[in-house]
């Protein structure tokens, strides 16, 4: 449910639950509306349809003489790709809708003496609230919702409430990163999250190709509910000003997908047919997407055609490296994310492939492998930093492509707070 609802529309998700559901705390579900659970299907069926337009094997047409029939067959070819392109795109918003209108969301009526004493101390801080719940999370933990408003004076920072609550249940929570700020005199759905068991720092340091103003590199870090971080690196091909704004497209649509809900190997294909519908055989941007689990302490890393991504460990370091080509080459990517565990105190490196090529090209491990192991401190940016110039060093001082080079560093969060 989307933070900062008012208090009817918590009542239309939630209901008021009967006093012996109230008294025992029994799991509840809600839907869509039926008028909107038929409406999706019905839009989700219509799509499926449109999909079934586009169905067909290639068979290219007569044509009369061999250059016509060359150019005749290319032209046909690509048509058809295109259709191919626009099938796959409309079954995936169908499947999408399909899975709202069918999403079932649980959640378990808060306890009779605890809603009581959250009421009272959110009280004394000038807060009122209804409708508080469990929302019990697919990873196991359950996350607090609940309607909050103050009746007079000036608006309440929620961190307010936040702690609070964190006291009244002994354990550090967080608001949702879609949540309010603040607490006003309209109530509003605020959700609270437990405090993930990690933290992530980032740090990023670039320099664009000697020859050039601008930098065909580009970089983001998006944080998504549930406890995520992703770090996405995209470099375009060649270098300056073009090539910057193909990377920061891919990685402007690829936050768009991500913040939609796609799944992040369904968003690099998404990525990739767009970019291969364009036709424009030239351009073929790298994707590096690193999404780091704060509970778990774990990483997922999708690598299309981009540099080898370093795990720091103490001393040690790992290479992380997947053969796969740039984006826009082929019409679907198999792809299969590296998995890792991580531990306090690591660091993930991400690079373009012009810090490794400073490190040259063919023989790059050695090089790489023990100047990210010999890195010294705990400043991701520091580390980025130093790293970018050791590659510019080893280059002779020349900065013959563009660099990018980014730092994620995981610790364990300290919760004993209390």
């Amino acid at each position: 449910m989307a933070a900062g609802s008012g208090i009817a529309e918590v009542q239309k998700i939630l209901g008021r639950p009967g006093r012996r559901a109230e008294e025992d705390g029994e799991l509840q579900t809600a839907q869509v509306s039926d008028l909107c659970r038929n409406r999706l299907l019905n839009y989700a069926d219509t799509f499926f349809e449109l999909a079934k337009s586009y169905d067909g094997e290639f068979k290219p047409g007569e044509t009369d003489g061999a250059e016509a029939d060359r150019q005749r067959v290319l032209s046909e070819k690509i048509l058809w790709e295109n259709r191919q392109l626009m099938k796959g795109h409309l079954c995936e918003m169908a499947n999408i809708m399909r899975s709202v209108a069918c999403e079932v969301m649980c959640y378990r009526p808060m306890e009779a003496r605890k809603r009581r004493m959250l009421a009272q101390a959110l009280r004394e801080e000038g807060i009122l609230t209804k409708s508080p719940c469990y929302v019990p999370g697919d990873d196991g933990r359950e996350a607090i919702m609940l309607a909050l408003w103050v009746q007079k004076g000036a608006d309440v920072p929620a961190k307010e409430a936040v702690a609070v609550l964190s006291a009244l249940f002994h354990k550090k929570l967080r608001l949702s990163v879609e949540s309010p700020a603040l607490i006003g005199r309209e109530p509003q759905c605020f959700v609270l999250e437990e405090e993930p068991r990690y933290f992530v720092l980032t740090g990023f340091s670039r320099v664009a190709k000697e020859s050039e103003t601008v930098s065909g590199d580009n970089y983001a870090v998006t944080e998504e509910e549930k406890g995520r971080i992703t770090v996405m690196l995209s470099d375009g091909t060649g270098s300056g000003e073009q090539a910057g704004r193909d990377s920061g497209q891919v990685l402007d649509l690829m936050e768009k997908l991500l913040e939609a809900g796609y799944e992040t190997g369904t968003a690099v294909n998404m990525v990739n047919t767009a970019l291969l519908a364009k036709g424009e055989e030239h351009k073929h941007p790298t994707l590096d997407v690193c999404d780091v689990n704060l509970y778990e302490g774990s990483c997922r890393i999708w690598k299309v055609g981009g540099a080898a991504t370093f795990l720091k460990r103490e001393g040690k370091v790992e290479e992380l490296a997947a053969g796969i080509l740039p984006l826009g080459i082929f019409r679907r990517i198999d792809l299969e994310p590296l998995e890792r565990r991580l531990e306090d105190g690591d660091f993930l490196v991400m690079v373009s492939d012009g810090v490794v090529d400073a490190f040259g090209a063919e023989g790059y491990e050695s090089g790489m492998l023990q100047a990210v192991a010999g890195l010294q401190g705990q400043n991701p940016g520091e580390l980025a930093e130093k790293l970018l110039r050791m590659a510019i060093c080893k280059n002779g001082g020349r900065i013959r492509d563009d660099m990018t080079v980014g730092v994620i560093g995981i610790w364990k969060e300290t919760l004993d707070f209390f």
